[in-house]
């Protein structure tokens, strides 16, 4: 059964149907894909839309591009993005903090779009003869949370009120949950309705999800994701709920209980469906970005909580091919690349150890996505490369090491760094079973091969003889290139 459809209503498939009877009409003159490009937060989606432009536009080194690399692509340049009322993702600023200022652009806080054309030669013997073709590639950059709210469609408040409260009672999750817990505890939601008492729980509530996230727990299951996101809807109503322990699904009138049911259906009409409707429907091909790395430094319960995480996001798409009529109405996402991030941050030996883990880990969700007849890969990958490989002596030992520059403030070995210092480590090795991943270090690594990731800066660019800095270096962007539009240039 198509997922899809079981979180929108006849209205909005029928809205969807004609803006995409439009946009195919578009497609006949100018061939266009939609990329949906997500991830949780610090997963890399900023770093990796810039990067894929700057590496387009500005002659990248993309061997495995093979439209690209035969140099059939003649061109790629930016255009004014399609819809008005969605924010331009902001290129030339990110472009700008990773080249000259050597620091990560700010991450995604919210949807944005940017339309780049590329001009190829074709392939094809016919379509030669009709001359050269452009493709148009309209990027949409949107927060992995917002996709963790999609289910919250097809659940009532009551029944999304059990699911929270069990989940903040599991263990490993941090004091923040416990304040909120003994809070809500207090509280009757047969209660009247309090607005000053719904912001205390609601400001609760979202310390708890806020904490969640620290590095030092990792934890991604943290729906509704506009909470830590609030944007121009901060302080609203729509914004001002939370789970509470006893809800039941017909709270009387003018209680806690009802009040907070209301605010929770209004989030998922006001916040949820647009979002699914306007945006999320309309996709044609998606990379979904995932620090694994962070997870697996943080434990098996953080890494546990990213295969849930994931695995919900991976089942919100509408995946698989459509007929050529089918197609008129219906957008089917038919390519999704899981792209697993920072890559640099290992030796390339552990390359595929790291995509094998979340292989395992998204096991089933890449089943059904498979099954339904789209197409996945999983590659590691790093879109902006900021470390280079060498050698480092233990002892009579010789260890595989990475190199790079430390931000300022990184602390490791009990040093702190002045985002100057060039450093050289063995960040450990990964497991070599999968499975080891959600148990712990595997018992057959060496014993001092913990895991220690370290945040470098950016790499500084390289000139040409004339003057020219360089492409941004990288990881297997061309390999998630070729995957995601290298038929589109055949």
């Amino acid at each position: 059964m198509d997922r899809g459809l079981n979180l929108t209503s006849l209205a909005d498939e029928a809205r969807i149907a004609i803006a995409t009877l439009g946009e195919r009409a578009t497609d006949i003159v100018n061939p266009t894909v939609r990329l949906g490009v997500t991830g949780l937060a610090r997963a890399g989606k900023t770093v990796f839309i810039t990067a894929l432009v700057h590496n387009l536009v500005h002659g990248g080194r993309l061997p495995v591009f093979r439209s690209y690399s035969t140099g059939r692509v003649t061109g790629a340049r930016l255009e004014p993005q399609p819809d008005d009322a969605v924010p331009r993702f902001d290129y030339e600023d990110h472009v700008r903090a990773l080249v000259e200022e050597r620091i990560w652009p700010e991450s995604t806080r919210r949807i944005s779009e940017l339309r780049l054309v590329i001009a190829y030669e074709s392939a094809s013997f016919l379509r030669q003869r009709f001359g050269s073709g452009t493709l148009t590639l309209d990027i949409v950059d949107y927060p992995g949370e917002w996709l963790l709210d999609l289910p919250l469609l097809a659940k009532d408040y009551a029944a999304w009120s059990s699911e929270a409260v069990a989940l903040a009672r599991r263990p490993g999750r941090p004091a923040a949950a416990a304040a909120f817990l003994a809070r809500a505890g207090s509280v009757d939601p047969k209660g009247p309705e309090d607005e000053a008492l719904a912001r205390e729980l609601a400001a609760l509530f979202t310390a708890y999800l806020r904490a969640c996230r620290a590095d030092e727990h990792a934890l991604s299951t943290l729906p509704p994701g506009r909470f830590l996101m609030p944007g121009d809807l901060d302080g609203s109503p729509a914004l001002t709920f939370c789970p509470l322990p006893g809800a039941v699904a017909d709270a009387p009138a003018g209680t806690l209980g009802r009040m907070m049911a209301r605010r929770y259906e209004s989030y998922k009409s006001v916040v949820v469906k647009p979002f699914f409707r306007d945006h999320f429907a309309r996709l044609d091909r998606q990379i979904v970005l995932v620090d694994a790395l962070n997870a697996l430094n943080a434990g098996p319960a953080a890494v546990a909580d990213l295969s849930a995480a994931m695995t919900e996001i991976l089942g919100a798409y509408r995946p698989g091919a459509t007929s050529w009529l089918g197609g008129l109405l219906t957008r089917r996402i038919d390519r999704i690349l899981i792209g697993a991030t920072k890559a640099d941050h290992l030796h390339h030996a552990d390359h595929d150890r790291l995509e094998r883990i979340l292989g395992h880990l998204l096991a089933p969700a890449v089943h059904r996505a498979e099954e339904a007849g789209a197409r996945v890969e999983i590659a590691a990958l790093a879109s902006v490369r900021a470390t280079r490989e060498g050698v480092v002596s233990n002892g009579n030992q010789k260890l595989p090491s990475i190199i790079g520059t430390p931000l300022a403030g990184e602390v490791f070995n009990g040093e702190t760094y002045d985002g100057k210092t060039e450093i050289a480590f063995f960040p450990g090795d990964l497991p070599d079973k999968p499975e080891s991943a959600l148990e712990g270090v595997d018992s057959t690594s060496q014993a001092d091969a913990a895991l220690r990731f370290v945040r470098f800066r950016p790499p500084q660019l390289e000139r040409t003889a004339e003057g020219m800095k360089l492409s941004l270096p990288h990881i297997r962007l061309d390999r998630a290139l070729e995957f995601l539009i290298g038929d589109r240039l055949a």
